[in-house]
């Protein structure tokens, strides 16, 4: 059974991103946790205008939580009314991040999803603020949708690479379950000026090969040093449908969405991403 945590601030881009992960995941056996972590709206609210209303005005937001959780389980067995899900909701006086952290460890979460409104102009990826916390943040793979996309049957997956990350059996084959379940084709993309691998790349590809051999899987070599125009472009001619990328150091996805200047960032988020943490879980 699969468990994937989908963390919600009760927006309509949270609720698509739902809605996706209900879609994608029908014919999986799932624990879905719901949390909303209310810390952060807590001190923003207008009513917490002295310490003597802390404790009124912090029941007040914990019961909206709790009140809208219930309310969204309720519209949630409505739009997927399905024997293979169970539902478990946590309302947190807490961050985003630190609940989401302790949630993971806590129940061996498999998988986070969540929404963002990708781009605000031509020019960059900006995710909300959120999301963008949780990806640099927290030790789990995370699935992030964009707003409005709905096309829940994956048939191509991009899993561009530098062969120099030592990657996790369980995050590679939770892109594999993920692929299977569609019978998704993937494509590892080496993007690099030489065509000569180190030996540590060598047994990299050989482990990827492997870990995701109940797949079909394509190796391929783009001659580029701008990496983030050669996955664009690959995106675009091979009808790509979800990007699988890892976040840790000196990997692409690192390069790509957490430079200095986010301005440098052109690829457009335009489709699913999934970003695998390399996490040293069991």
């Amino acid at each position: 059974m699969l468990s994937i945590l989908l963390p919600t601030d009760f927006s309509e881009n949270s609720m698509n991103a739902i809605k996706y992960a209900l879609e994608f995941f029908k014919y999986q056996n799932v624990k879905f946790f719901f949390m909303h972590a209310y810390r952060n709206e807590f001190y923003d609210h207008d009513d917490l205008v002295s310490r003597e209303v802390f404790d009124d005005v912090l029941n007040k937001i914990k019961n909206e939580s709790q009140h809208n959780l219930g309310n969204l389980i309720i519209k949630v067995k409505k739009i997927a009314p399905n024997p293979r899900f169970s539902y478990q909701t946590i309302s947190a006086y807490n961050t985003l991040v630190e609940e989401a952290n302790a949630i993971v460890d806590e129940h061996d979460i498999d998988l986070i999803v969540m929404g963002t409104k990708g781009k605000s102009n031509d020019r960059h990826i900006v995710f909300g603020s959120h999301t963008f916390q949780v990806l640099k943040y927290v030790q789990c793979p995370v699935l992030v949708i964009p707003s409005n996309y709905t096309n829940t049957q994956p048939k191509h997956i991009l899993f561009p690479t530098n062969y120099l990350i030592p990657y996790k059996r369980r995050e590679l084959k939770l892109l594999s379950v993920l692929a299977k379940s569609y019978r998704s084709i993937i494509d590892v993309l080496y993007i690099s000026k030489s065509d000569n691998l180190s030996i540590r790349q060598e047994d990299n590809k050989i482990f990827i090969q492997d870990t995701l051999g109940d797949n079909k899987v394509n190796f391929y070599q783009k001659d580029s040093k701008k990496i983030d125009e050669a996955i664009t472009t690959y995106i675009a001619e091979k009808n790509i449908d979800i990007l699988t990328m890892v976040n840790t150091q000196h990997s692409f996805l690192e390069d790509l969405l957490f430079p200095s200047a986010l301005d440098k960032v052109s690829i457009g988020l335009e489709i699913p991403l999934l970003a695998m943490q390399n996490a040293t879980r069991s």
